[in-house]
């Protein structure tokens, strides 16, 4: 799965930028002047949201990486019940719209669930939002671990998509995922595992780490 393009945007991102441009050309050519810088300035916000650059994935045993950028919000031990069913270490991003939506796979191994759930949308910061809002979950088995990976929408978020299918093997870094405008990722790791973010870290995706599996 190779998401990768020789310009560093979504692939999602195209479907908005090049009518955009166009109608914001058009625009120009009649001398439409104050339409066209106001088109201006909201196709260079889509292109600035739907960045996709390229990271440098840590290598090292163990090491599990950022699966989206953003800020540190929860840090916590939680029982699991709906797909690990064990107590677990509960990591959740929240992603500003001015962070990159891009998400990652933070280990390597083989996709053993993805499940959407349709939800609520309430601000992706609070807590309610990892329980309630719409959200796709992704189960990857690595050896006898298991990490779950929740992409959450937010407020304005109302699309979540989603590259990968039960039975993938996935890269630790690769890109599996994007959330529109505003959104969270959760994360739940092994109860023994070495957390290495504190709350109110602002980390990046596939480039750091934030836990090391025991």
């Amino acid at each position: 799965m190779n998401r990768e393009t020789k310009i560093p945007i979504a692939v999602e991102g195209w479907k908005l930028i090049i009518p955009l441009a166009v109608l914001t050309t058009l625009l120009f050519v009649f001398r439409w002047e104050v339409s066209g810088f106001i088109l201006l300035v909201i196709t260079l916000f889509i292109v600035f949201f739907f960045r996709d650059p390229r990271r440098e994935v840590p290598s090292g045993n163990g090491l599990v990486v950022s699966p989206a950028d953003g800020k540190v919000v929860v840090i916590k031990q939680v029982l699991e019940n709906d797909y690990l069913h064990q107590s677990v270490m509960q990591i959740s991003i929240f992603l500003s719209v001015f962070n990159v939506h891009v998400n990652r796979v933070p280990v390597s191994g083989k996709i053993e669930c993805v499940k959407y759930n349709p939800g609520k949308f309430h601000i992706a910061a609070v807590e309610k939002a990892s329980l309630e809002n719409e959200q796709t979950a992704i189960v990857i088995a690595d050896m006898n671990r298991k990490i779950l990976v929740k992409q959450i929408a937010g407020m304005i978020a109302r699309r979540i998509a989603c590259y990968v299918q039960p039975g993938d093997t996935v890269q630790q870094g690769e890109r599996y995922g994007l959330i529109f405008f505003g959104s969270r990722v959760d994360i739940f790791v092994p109860a023994g595992s070495e957390i290495k973010v504190k709350l109110g870290d602002r980390v990046k995706g596939a480039k750091d780490i934030i836990a090391i599996l025991k």
